[in-house]
C-alpha cells in the first residue's frame, strides 16, 4: 500500500467552525482527505490551544502540516512563538513541513522571512499563479501546468523570503505565493485544501466578524461563483508528492 507506516501531524491553526467540523470533522479532516494514504497514521495537535507535540513525539513524524488561521502571522501571541521555536527544530531535524496560508507565512517567520498586512488588501477567490519556470525540476516529475488556478483567503503575505529560500510561485497579487527551502519545507499561500464551500461559509464568518463589509462580501462572492474552478487535483498532487518525498 502506498505511504504504509508513515506518520504525519497537523499543526492546527484554527478554531473550527461549527460549519466545518460538521461538514468534514474539522479542518484536520479536510486535509486529511486531501493528504492521507492507505496505511498512514495522522495525528492533530490544537497548537492556537496551546496543544504542542513533546520533544521525544517530534521523531515519530515523517512530516508536518501547518494549517490557515484568523491569527496574524506576524503577531507574537504565546503559541505563535512556541510554534516558531518548533519549526525551527524541525528544521535541525530535516523533518518534511508543508505551510498553508498562515502556515506559509509563519513557516517563512521562522526561517528568518518578513511578514506583514498584503499591500494589495484582502485576497479573498480563486486566483492564478505563476509556477517559477527556474525552478523546472521541481514540477517537472510530476508534469504539471505552469499556470495554476488556487483558492485563496488572506491579508497578509511573505514580505521578504527567509534567506537560501527561493520563490517557486507568484501571481499579480502576490510576489511569494510558494517558497521553497531546502528540499523539506515548503509554503503556499493559497487553500489547496479548500472546497466551494468552505470559502463561501468563511466569506460570512469574515463579514460576521467585521473582518470585511458587506459590499466587499458580495463581490467576492459573486466573483467566486463566476470563476474558473480551482485545479484540486494537481494541487493535491503536489503536496503530497512533496511531503512524502517524491519530488
Amino acid at each position: 500500500m502506498a505511504g504504509n507506516g508513515k506518520r504525519f501531524a497537523v499543526l492546527l491553526c484554527a478554531e473550527d467552525s461549527e460549519y466545518v467540523t460538521k461538514k468534514y470533522g474539522g479542518y484536520f479532516g479536510v486535509f486529511v482527505r486531501m493528504l492521507a494514504e492507505d496505511g498512514e497514521i495522522w495525528d492533530v495537535y490544537r497548537v492556537a490551544a496551546n496543544e504542542f507535540p513533546e520533544d521525544e513525539e517530534i521523531g515519530i513524524y515523517d512530516g508536518f502540516v501547518i494549517t490557515g488561521s484568523c491569527s496574524d502571522a506576524h503577531g507574537n501571541d504565546v503559541w505563535i512563538c512556541k510554534l516558531m521555536n518548533l519549526l525551527k527544530k524541525l528544521d535541525s531535524m530535516n523533518k518534511k513541513v508543508l505551510g498553508i496560508c498562515f502556515g506559509h507565512q509563519i513557516l517563512g517567520r521562522a526561517l528568518g522571512g518578513k511578514t506583514g498586512r498584503a499591500l494589495s488588501g484582502w485576497d479573498i477567490g480563486v486566483t492564478t499563479v505563476h509556477l517559477s519556470t527556474s525552478s523546472p525540476k521541481l514540477f517537472s516529475s510530476l508534469k504539471i501546468p505552469t499556470v495554476l488556478s488556487i483558492i485563496e483567503c488572506h491579508r497578509d503575505e511573505m514580505r521578504e523570503l527567509p534567506p537560501k529560500a527561493e520563490i517557486i510561485a507568484w501571481s499579480e497579487k502576490t510576489g511569494i505565493e510558494m517558497f521553497r527551502y531546502g528540499d523539506h519545507m515548503m509554503g503556499i499561500q493559497g487553500h489547496p485544501e479548500y472546497n466551494d464551500d468552505i470559502l463561501l461559509h468563511l466569506i460570512d464568518r469574515l463579514l460576521q466578524r467585521n473582518l470585511i463589509v458587506d459590499s466587499y462580501a458580495e463581490e467576492v462572492r459573486a466573483k467566486f461563483l463566476e470563476s474558473h474552478k480551482p485545479d484540486k487535483e494537481i494541487w493535491r498532487k503536489l503536496c503530497v508528492s512533496f511531503l512524502k518525498g517524491r519530488l
